[in-house]
């Protein structure tokens, strides 16, 4: 049994930061524009198939095919920003919000005729055989993954600290408006902003994609539990929204292992309204503050 939890919380912290990630993602465009992109699920999955496609398809070298791959996953969220949420934001319409999540089924549909629909394995040789930690088979990639995960965190706050972009994305985060009027274009950090949260579903797609399959499916679930995990660490905490997703990895993988899969959704998704009920602002976030 003792194997059994140690194989399961070593596996929960790599699913889990994937999860975190993708919150990354709803964290960045929420903290910059207040919205977010209910599309990250799929882009997710596109970084996934794209990395297939370039490099078992077209044959490219990995270290082509990946950036190439990402690359293109930030132009998505580019174009999810100009052509889905802008127009609606600039009326005032909260109506983007559905046109994210429709842009994702429509990214959905089109790989489906595109790349197909039978799952495909994409080879790693981290993930080929496992080896032995304290007595337990783990693959190289699922250690590999919490340590991209966190350090990509990490490098985010340090970016948002330390280099002049970031400085001028932290400025519109406190407040658009003043921002604006020191001469930062808060549109153009905006685009900036889904590029990266694309970027980071990207990732976190080609990363778990040797662990599952490659499909137009994918990242439907990963999307759903990732904004689940972004509300548990409280949407405006970087720190906080990925350690909700290491934390939910985690009890996910544990109730799969001691009580089977039949209650994993159950009980998981019920911890979280009980926590969300003890603790509304999330794990690390902030009561917002009424001027009167």
């Amino acid at each position: 049994m003792s194997s059994l939890i140690a194989s399961a919380i070593v596996s929960g912290l790599a699913v889990g930061s994937m999860y975190g990630l993708l919150a990354l993602g709803y964290h960045v465009t929420w903290a910059v524009s207040r919205t977010v992109n209910f599309a990250l699920g799929s882009s997710m999955m596109l970084g996934a198939v794209l990395a297939y496609s370039l490099a078992v398809t077209a044959g490219w070298p990995g270290w082509i095919a990946l950036p190439a791959a990402l690359a293109l996953c930030a132009l998505y969220g580019v174009g999810v920003e100009r052509l889905v949420v802008r127009p609606f934001v600039r009326r005032g319409s909260e109506s983007w919000l559905m046109a994210t999540v429709a842009a994702g089924i429509l990214l959905d549909n089109i790989v489906l005729f595109t790349f197909g629909k039978e799952p495909r394995a994409l080879p790693s040789s981290l993930a080929a055989r496992p080896v032995d930690l304290f007595g337990i088979g783990v693959f190289p990639l699922q250690l590999v993954i919490p340590a991209v995960g966190l350090g990509l965190a990490a490098s985010l706050h340090a970016a948002m600290r330390g280099t002049r972009l970031g400085k001028a994305m932290l400025a519109v985060v406190q407040n658009p408006r003043a921002a604006s009027l020191m001469g930062i274009d808060v549109q153009r950090m905006v685009v900036v902003a889904y590029a990266l949260a694309t970027v980071f579903a990207g990732i976190a797609g080609i990363l778990v994609a040797p662990l599952y399959t490659v499909s137009s499916t994918m990242g439907f679930l990963f999307g759903i539990k990732a904004f689940a995990v972004a509300i548990l660490g409280g949407i405006d905490n970087a720190w906080g929204v990925v350690i909700a997703g290491l934390l939910f990895g985690v009890v996910e993988a544990l109730i799969t292992a001691t009580l089977g899969s039949s209650y994993t959704y159950i009980l998981s998704f019920g911890l979280v309204i009980a926590a969300l009920a003890l603790m509304p602002q999330g794990l690390l976030g902030r009561a917002a503050v009424k001027k009167v």
